[in-house]
């Protein structure tokens, strides 16, 4: 039976600043347990999406809606409340700082009763252990510094904190975009075990390589609209390639390159034979 609740939807949605139109008429959604991968280059507006969506800005028109009732954040604290949770590009780690306690920062597990209550570090280890684990990640030292690990092993740190704290809608801002070939992978496991857990995840990135593995749905932006909607049965990789590198703006621009290319080697011929002339002798064959 296909899944058609929609857990997080937006209807023409659209932020402006000033005379700047940065989104206009957006429409998209994600459903629980799978992934809506939100594609799009450098000033497609995706930025601008995710805080909208996030609630760091108020759409300037169009309609939000969670669970089916339309929703007005006043900050990032009402998106979380509903449990909407967005991991950025930063992370918001802090390096020097244990994997359990950057996994709880902000939020930390106490015990014992006013006014001596302390931080429960061994429950809070603990958590941190098995909450890891369930993401495929075994954390042999908690105590380990989070600088100390791996872009996506720092990525995993994330993602599972946010799925422990109550996360219905993951939100991942760009997580493979400065990593190798094997990090990125990693972090594509992750996101299909909080899939699996039954979380809605919206993945956003430039690289149709890393969306096509683990996407459902597929929203691709230009210019702050919408330039596609697919879902993976309808949309074979090589025509999500084609359609993130804007196939006619290639083939216009490929013919722009050949004429370059042509007039350059005029160029250099007609002064190869004016060179030849000044010395006086025969153009090579």
């Amino acid at each position: 039976m296909v899944n058609d609740h929609k857990l997080l939807e937006v209807d023409n949605l659209s932020k402006y600043f000033g005379n700047v139109i940065a989104l206009e008429d957006v429409s998209m959604f994600v459903r629980a347990g799978e992934v809506t991968c939100l594609l799009g280059d450098n000033g497609a507006g995706k930025s601008t999406l995710i805080k909208t969506l996030s609630g760091v800005h108020k759409p300037s028109k169009g309609e939000y809606r969670f669970d089916g009732s339309p929703v007005d954040f006043d900050s990032p604290r009402d998106a979380r409340a509903l449990g909407i949770a967005t991991v950025y590009q930063d992370l918001a780690m802090i390096p020097l700082m244990s994997i359990w306690r950057n996994f709880f920062l902000g939020s930390e597990p106490t015990k014992g009763s006013v006014p001596v209550r302390r931080f429960d570090i061994e429950q809070a280890k603990q958590v941190t252990r098995d909450e890891m684990g369930k993401m495929g990640i075994d954390v042999r030292d908690p105590d380990q510094p989070v600088g100390t690990l791996s872009g996506g092993e720092r990525q995993s740190v994330a993602i599972a904190r946010a799925v422990f704290f109550g996360a219905r809608v993951l939100i991942l801002d760009e997580p493979t975009a400065a990593l190798g070939v094997k990090q990125a992978g990693v972090v594509l496991k992750y996101i299909l075990h909080a899939k699996q857990r039954g979380i809605g995840v919206i993945f956003i990135t430039h690289n149709p390589h890393h969306a096509y593995p683990v996407g459902d749905h597929f929203v691709i932006l230009r210019r702050g609209r919408v330039s596609g909607d697919f879902t993976k049965d309808e949309l074979p990789l090589e025509q999500l390639v084609s359609m993130m590198a804007g196939g006619a703006d290639l083939e216009a621009l490929s013919h722009e390159l050949e004429s370059a290319a042509l007039t350059e080697q005029d160029e250099a011929l007609a002064e190869l034979a004016h060179n030849v002339e000044e010395v006086g002798g025969d153009l090579p064959e």
